[in-house]
């Protein structure tokens, strides 16, 4: 059965992965990047490409969701699993249902901080963010570097009915945490999330691989892991040959100094109920 890691684009997904992949992939929970491969990207499987293009790449690829997911299953276990694609159904196909999925944990991160990380990790004007984190209709394709990845694609929608979609599963069990949270006190936030995957999963919890997990996976220990060996889901910029750095602000990502007032009034009015609900407003 899947427990999935879900997320918005920018929100914290990674850092949630690398907690999870240091703690139950690693002896002693220090973190390295192919720990990852442990919690990867979902997308369908025995796809044939020649039958996919532009215009039926929606329909095929989502009747390949639960299929997909059944073939994972097969094995019985426990499948951790990455995605950024909303709770949703495409022409009648639904991305996941009651019989492969026994848990989600989600991820939200307030909104005004979500587009000034899409700004740098899509090569997107501030301007263009914003109407990227509004379009109900947005679509994503996380592995850029397959040369035919239409069936890695994700439909997002925008920011607050992604969220609602998985605020809202009825089939399964889900923790929603807030990225602030994670940032604020990680201790105690990383500890709530291995109390909830312990309902799903027998483990010891271990007080010293638990704060490897989180030493080793600091925002500065991250990027510098950037630096030294490069990170396989950056991003290949459109302006030049060179590589856009995933590990980019950090704690530095404070919209109240990058955004444009114009632009932080027009995502508050936008998402007003959804950030009232989590406290953002």
């Amino acid at each position: 059965m899947i427990i999935w890691i879900a997320s918005y684009p920018k929100s914290g997904n990674t850092w949630l992965r690398s907690l999870l992949s240091s703690y139950f992939f690693s002896k002693n929970g220090v973190f390295n990047f192919n720990q990852l491969d442990n919690i990867k990207q979902f997308s369908c499987k025995n796809l044939n490409s020649s039958e996919i293009n532009s215009s039926n790449y929606q329909t095929i690829v989502s009747k390949n969701w639960i299929p997909t997911q059944e073939i994972i299953n097969k094995d019985k276990k426990i499948h951790f699993l990455k995605t950024h694609n909303a709770i949703c159904s495409i022409n009648g196909n639904s991305f996941t249902n009651q019989n492969n999925t026994i848990a989600a944990i989600y991820i939200i991160r307030d909104p005004r901080n979500v587009i000034t990380s899409i700004s740098n990790h899509y090569n997107l004007s501030l301007q263009d963010s914003l109407e990227f984190i509004k379009n109900k209709k947005k679509i994503i394709f996380p592995n850029k570097k397959k040369i035919n990845n239409h069936d890695d694609f994700n439909f997002i929608s925008n920011w607050s009915d992604h969220y609602s979609s998985w605020k809202n599963i009825n089939f399964a069990p889900i923790k929603i945490i807030k990225y602030e949270d994670l940032t604020r006190d990680t201790n105690k936030t990383f500890i709530s999330i291995l109390e909830f995957l312990s309902k799903f999963i027998k483990f010891n919890f271990d007080k010293s691989k638990i704060k490897n997990s989180i030493d080793s996976t600091t925002f500065d220990k991250l990027a510098e892991m950037e630096r030294e060996v490069g990170f396989a889901e950056s991003s290949d910029s459109t302006l030049n040959s060179k590589k856009i750095r995933f590990f980019h602000l950090g704690n530095k990502n404070t919209w109240s100094n990058l955004l444009d007032k114009n632009v932080s009034h027009d995502i508050d009015d936008f998402f007003k109920k959804e950030m009232k609900t989590l406290g953002y407003l």
